[in-house]
This record gives structure tokens, sequence and C-alpha cells, in this order.
């Protein structure tokens, strides 16, 4: 052992507990946007974390010997390393931060003042979407406040219907006989189809659930000046909360696992010039574009992959950290599931092309960097699998992954926990939270894990799948194979917990290492069960936005001002809800400022809407042009817990 023993119990608890004053202490002086604040709290985190490997290697794994009691501590830490490694890198990136805010600034008033915008083609890729969703794109992408554009709808699906809503509203129409490449594959059949006609030198890239502000435009074309961007992107925002969110009431309360990397990694990876397209909300060159042949679709992630092709031929990816659009987030968890597989899937792909960064020439020793931390962050997740396995493994048949007892761990391995805890609360700006940052991992750890497997035997053929977004939400759903999953572990777990005492073999009395399987059976059941909540999925209501403003309702009577507290195309909250003097099913006409007088009648404390066809569609770009929280941008631990506590009861 090259470890001290961690001593006896009060000292080890003291300095556990001193540790964590500390980090906590350094959360409160330091500040995450200064350059040193940054470095030091990293080191502090990282130098942990690495005495914490170190202790693991050298003190808890037996001898080497071809037998399960050596092979299988090594398979464990060996997944366990490639989830340090992850962190480390992660340290390193995030020591540094780019906001390109000021130089939009600079460059839209340059811009403004000359007069001289460049032209922009406009692509709405959709694929089977309602028109319900894809109107909340194209509305709003006609109304950008921006002379010289061109909104062309890209449709996968040979639609009629749309076709002719396209004609209706003004927008223009490609289609193509086949889906051969997928989206790279819609989007390299537009770039075809607009060289004849309009040929911007600029196109803006959207899903068909995404709507823009009317000054993404004016506010990314700017960054273009830079003759090195090849692509300007801004992050994904969205108006409804992902499953975890909304199956564990913490809407107002947890924030979605996209904002870290939106908000966090990619401004970092923007400072090291390795920044990368997110598939939707970007412009790039069409020069560009020409110089790589197209979007490309060798992998099933072609925006990362088409960062990537810029990035070997020495262009870079601008991230502008700005809220400059939204859309709607995967609403149920197969969704969920099947966006984060296409993701892993995707990244294995472009790791295996022989252009790719791991492979191919061209890349810098940064950007390769960056991949393979991309590589890594999928790869973390067979380590998540095992460790919820690990101590039933151990009480049922008698494998410890680790030979270690409670104290060790807890001297040694409790406060590299604390600091990360910590330190991703702290350079985050409180986007994160112990526990469900574990329970989003976990949700899609199994899935991305046997997408891995199969990765290793057939990584390409798989057909790109598309997000399903729309559709009824309004009943309760089970999703029973996962269900089924994550409440087999979480029973298997407390079987083990029960095991410990009534085996045959139980011991008479609980050893350090059994008292640390026992902690550690208690810890995976406890998230598994989490996990097994959010496999039931709670019903959706219509999307209603906070609008505050007045109207006026008309009716039998004379009319009245009234206040506004939530707004959708189809319906209407009224500050007063349940006044009698709106009485069920009596025809009403509420006067909304900007849209004019809206048919409308009380239904259920609200007031059912039935605009026209014109007010339905002014309605939509007033709710969805305009940036609205209706989801948590940072982290409550109390209220979260609480909705958590309440599904678990059923009570919410």
């Amino acid at each position: 052992m090259m470890f001290s023993s961690p001593g006896d119990a009060a000292s080890v608890l003291a300095l556990t507990l001193f540790v964590a004053l500390g980090l906590y202490a350094l959360c409160g002086l330091l500040r995450p946007e200064r350059a040193f604040d940054r470095f030091l709290f990293g080191t502090l985190t990282a130098a942990l974390i690495a005495t914490y490997a170190r202790w693991r290697w050298n003190d808890t794994i037996p001898p080497l010997a071809p037998e399960l009691g050596a092979l299988w501590p090594r398979l464990f830490f060996a997944a366990e390393i490639v989830a340090v490694v992850y962190t480390l890198m992660s340290v390193v990136i995030l020591l540094r931060f780019k906001d390109r805010s000021a130089e939009a600034d600079v460059a839209q008033a340059r811009h403004e003042a000359s007069g001289d915008w460049p032209a922009v083609d406009i692509f709405i890729c959709t694929y089977n979407e309602p028109q319900d969703v894809v109107e909340k794109s194209i509305l709003p992408a006609l109304a950008i406040d921006y002379g010289p554009k061109t909104v062309w709808v890209c449709d996968d699906t040979r639609r009629d219907w749309l076709r002719a809503y396209c004609e209706e509203v003004g927008a223009n129409y490609i289609t193509r006989p086949d889906n051969k490449g997928a989206k790279a594959g819609n989007l390299n059949n537009a770039l075809r189809h607009t060289a004849e006609r309009t040929n911007a030198p600029l196109i803006l890239v959207l899903d068909a659930d995404f709507a823009p502000q009317p000054d993404i435009l004016k506010r990314m074309v700017g960054l273009f000046d830079d003759p090195k961007a090849a692509v300007v992107q801004s992050p994904q925002f969205f108006f409804n909360p992902d499953p975890i969110q909304h199956n564990l009431a913490a809407s107002d309360s947890w924030v979605d696992d996209q904002r870290i990397f939106f908000d966090v990694f990619q401004p970092a990876k923007d400072a090291w010039d390795a920044a990368f397209c997110v598939g939707t909300s970007f412009i790039v060159r069409r020069d560009r574009l020409g110089e790589i042949g197209g979007f490309p679709d060798a992998a099933i992630c072609e925006d990362l992959n088409l960062s990537l092709g810029m990035s070997r031929r020495g262009y870079a990816t601008h991230w502008l950290n700005e809220r400059l659009s939204m859309g709607l987030s995967a609403e149920g968890l197969p969704e969920y599931i099947t966006q984060r597989t296409r993701w892993c899937l995707g990244t294995i792909q472009i790791a295996l092309l022989p252009d790719g960064p791991l492979r191919g020439p061209g890349y810098t020793l940064v950007q390769r960097f960056h991949f393979l931390h991309g590589v890594l962050n999928w790869a973390c997740k067979p380590y998540i699998v095992l460790m919820l396995l690990a101590p039933a493994v151990y009480w049922i048949v008698g494998l410890p992954a680790f030979e270690a007892d409670f104290l060790s761990f807890l001297r040694y391995g409790v406060p590299p926990l604390f600091a990360l805890w910590a330190y991703s609360g702290w350079i985050s700006r409180s986007r994160t939270l112990p526990v469900f940052m574990e329970v989003t991992h976990a949700i899609s750890a199994l899935a991305v894990t046997m997408t891995l497997a199969q990765a290793t035997v057939s990584p390409f053929g798989r057909p790109f799948k598309v997000t399903e977004k729309g559709g009824d939400r309004s009943q309760m759903r089970v999703r029973w194979r996962m269900a089924a999953a994550f409440g087999g572990l979480a029973l298997l777990s407390a079987f083990s917990i029960v095991w410990a005492f009534i085996s045959p073999s139980a011991p008479a009395e609980i050893s350090d290492i059994d008292f640390l399987n026992l902690v550690w059976a208690g810890v995976a059941m406890v998230l598994t069960f989490i996990c097994f909540l959010v496999c039931f999925e709670h019903p959706r209501e219509d999307l209603l936005f906070r609008y505050e403003a007045e109207a006026v309702i008309a009716g039998d009577g004379p009319a009245r001002a009234c206040q506004i507290a939530a707004l959708s195309p189809s319906r209407a909250i009224l500050a007063e809800q349940g006044d009698p003097g709106l009485p069920p099913g009596i025809p009403l006409i509420l006067h909304l400022p900007g849209i004019g007088s809206v048919a409308a009648a009380a239904e259920g404390g609200s007031l059912a809407l039935s605009p026209t066809e014109e007010q339905h569609r002014a309605l939509v770009v007033d709710l969805f042009s305009v940036p609205r929280d209706g989801i948590a941008r940072t982290a409550h631990l109390g209220p979260a817990l609480r909705g958590l506590v309440r599904r678990g009861l059923g009570l919410a």
C-alpha cells in the first residue's frame, strides 16, 4: 500500500468536513469569469481526482490472476478511468471561455451604418412534422427582421399540403424523390436548388421545430467579417421541459443537460477554436461548403462532421452564446434516448472515418484533443452501468469492484466527489445539482452502452432516426421496457441489501468493506428508483406562455378590461380566473393588442380562442418569435427535491 491508512472515523469525518467547507468557501470567493479563478478551482479539483485515481490503482486492485476475482475489479477500474480521464480533460477545456456578444455588437453596428447586409438563404429542414409544429418555424422565419433573405422549406417527406401551405404564406418549397443521405442529403439538395435561384453567400439552417427570433441574422452575420469563420452557431433553447424535468416535476428547478453543453462547454471550446455545429440555428458560408463538397453525409451527425471538415481546412466555427431561437425539446423518453444514441453513434462513426480527427490529416493537436473528449463523453456511459451493478455483484456473487473499506473511501473518494459537485455547480453558474445530474446520465447509460456495443460490430448502415415532435401528450404513458430495466436494477440493489443480512453466508459482523457496499447499494437503489419514476410520462398541456398584457373582453354585456396571464394560439388564461362574469358557453370577443378581435368562449377557467387563419398566424409569430422562459435556467436543489418527493409519493 502506497497510501497511509485512513485513521479513526472521527479524524476522517473531520477531514471530509473541512474539505467540504473549504470547497463551499471557494464557491463564494472565486468568480468563474476570472481566468485565474478558473485555473485555481480547476487545478484543485483535478488534483483531488488524480489522487483518487492513483489510490484506486495502487491500493484497491488485487494482484493479477486468471480468475474473476482479479478480472472484475480491473474491468471496473478500466471503465472508471475512462470517466476520470474525461473529467480531467473537461477541467482543462474549461480553463478558457469566450463570449462573442461584444464582437457581434460591433459587427452589427458596422453593417447597420453601411447598410451592407449579405443575402441569406434560410433552409428549414422538415421530416414528417405536423403543421402545428412546422408552422412555428416557417412563420417566424418569414418575420425575421432582415432584408435580403429567402425562406426555403426543405421537405423530405414530399407532402402536398406543405407545398400548398408554403405557397399560401410566401415560403419557397423544395423536395426530392428519395431520402438518400438523410438530413445532409436534404440540405445538399437545397444547396443545389438554391444555387440556381438565389445563390446567397450565407445559409441559415433551422430544424422544423425551431422558431428564430427577428434579430437572429443581424446578430450572427457580422461574425463572418472574420475570414476564418465558416460557421456561426447559436445555442439551442427550448419552449418545453425535457422528459426528465417534466416527469420529476422539476421544470422550474432543474436545468436540462444540454444547457451545460451549450452555455458552458461550447463557449469554452470556442476559446480553443474547437466549437462545433449542433444541427440547427447556425449559419454557414456557401463557398466554404463548396470547398468541402457540401454537407457531409458519411456519418449521421452531419453537424459535428461539418465543423470538423471546416477545421481541417483552417476554418472555424464561432459560437455566439445568445438566445436567438427556441425549439421543442424531446417530449417523450424514447425520443430523448433516440437523440442521445444517435449523437453517440454519429460520434463513433466520425472517429472511424479515414479523414476523421483520430485518423485523418490536417487537424491540430487541440482539435484532436477536443474530439477525443467528445468520444469519451459517450465512452463513460458503461461505467455508470457497472457502478449501478457493482454492489449487487458484491453481495450476490461475492466479487468486490474494488477492495477498500468505508473509511478509506471516505478519505480518498468522497473529497474528490465533493470537489466535482462544487466545481461543476460553480463553473456552470448553478446549472448542475447532485443526484439529478447522476440520474440524467443514468437514464441514457443503458441505451448508449448498447449502442457502443453494437458499434463495435457494425458502426455504419443504421438509418438516421428523426426525433418525433408534436402529437398527443395529454395521457399518462408508461415506458414499460425502460421501467422494467430500472425497476429491476432498483429491486436488485434492494435485494442485495436484504441478502447481506439473510443469506446463509451472511457475516455475523459487518466488516468495513461490507459497510461500503451496503451504502453503495443504497445509493444505486435510490438513483435507479428515480430513473424508474422518469419512465412514467405524465400528461403535458399545450404550450402556454406567460404573457402579461392588457386586453378587452366583450360579450352580451358591456366591454371590460382584463389582464392576460398566459396565452397560446388556442387558449388564454386571465389573471382573474374563475370570474363569475365569464359564464361557460357564452360567445365572447377578446381584443388582443397587435392581433385584433378574436372570437372566444369561457372554458374550464380559461378562454378557448377561435382565431381566424390570419390571426392564428399572427399569434404564432408573436408567441414564438419572442424569447420566453418557460423552464428553469438555473438549478435549485430544494424545489427539485420537493418535486421529486411528490412524484415518488404519487402526489403530483
